[in-house]
């Protein structure tokens, strides 16, 4: 089987390296090519990317959606399998890929996402937002069309059937497999298909992130929308949990203001952009895709 992994880059020089040095290791029967897709670079992302076997390909960035970068990377790749990583994840072992490919292997389902976890400079919080949306074990259900593309794969009749929506803000991989469940597909998670996912943000850009993937949802469940009273108990409700994780961990007193400020920051974006309902401008839309300013 020919597989292209594609990655989204842009400035991500801090993890790249470590990230092409672990595809290199996998233990794998497929051939695979890894494909990167740049919007504007300006560290040492390019550079590491040529120390390795990799082709690279370009968009602008004021062409740049989350959709349309992922629509060029899989038009430039060749294989019948395309699988996507985060260019801030790493492998958490040798067989990341052959785990992942496997219920694509044996056609149980098209389109296949894999476990997240966090690491020694992940933020507590995520910590349990990761273990919420990627357990351990498998309990993704028929009907339902959650997927992560900073660890996942997809055949290549699947996306060209479909292709990633090119105008939503975020959560284009929800969108394609809401779509692609839809018309009868199936979508599979493998938790043995694991990755380190690093969000070195600030709280701004965590809350702009929660805030363009509320905008997104909304368009994908039109009918959802997170109301102040909601956000404020969920708020609430989330730092107890984590307060409560942390206090077993003997890490309150170490990590409660990061867990403040990190639920505040999800549940503020996620309100604020769960109301918006406008069309969005293009300055808006750099600001929604480009998080970091």
């Amino acid at each position: 089987m020919n597989i292209s992994i594609v990655i989204r880059t842009l400035n991500e020089g801090l993890y790249l390296g470590e990230l092409l040095a672990s595809i290199e290791a996998q233990e794998s029967e497929h051939n695979v090519e890894v494909v990167i897709i740049d919007s504007g670079s300006t560290d040492e992302t390019l550079s590491l990317a040529k120390q390795f076997d990799t082709r690279i390909t370009f968009i602008k960035k004021q062409e740049f959606s989350f959709g349309r970068s992922l629509n060029m990377g899989c038009d430039f790749a060749s294989g019948e399998v395309l699988a996507f990583v985060s260019g801030h994840c790493v492998p958490a072992d040798t067989n990341w890929l052959s785990n992942l490919v496997a219920p694509i292997a044996t056609g149980a389902a098209g389109y296949v996402y894999g476990r997240q976890i966090g690491r020694d400079n992940t933020k507590f919080s995520e910590h349990q937002v990761f273990e919420k949306y990627f357990p351990a074990s498998d309990t993704h259900g028929n009907a339902d069309y959650f997927c992560n593309n900073a660890n996942a794969v997809l055949r290549r009749d699947v996306w060209q059937k479909y292709k990633f929506d090119e105008q939503i803000t975020g959560l284009e991989d929800m969108e394609l497999a809401q779509r692609y469940i839809s018309k009868g597909g199936k979508v599979a998670y493998v938790p043995d298909s694991i990755v380190y996912h690093m969000h070195n943000e600030n709280w701004s850009q965590t809350r702009r992130r929660y805030e363009r993937e509320a905008l997104a949802l909304r368009q994908i469940e039109p009918r959802l929308r997170l109301y102040l009273t909601e956000a404020l108990r969920f708020f609430f409700v989330s730092l107890l949990h984590d307060s409560s994780k942390a206090m077993e961990q003997k890490q309150f007193l170490m990590q409660f203001i990061s867990i403040v400020n990190f639920r505040a920051a999800q549940y503020a974006g996620s309100y604020m952009g769960s109301r918006e309902s406008r069309v969005l401008s293009r300055k808006q839309k750099r600001s929604y895709f480009y998080p970091s300013g």
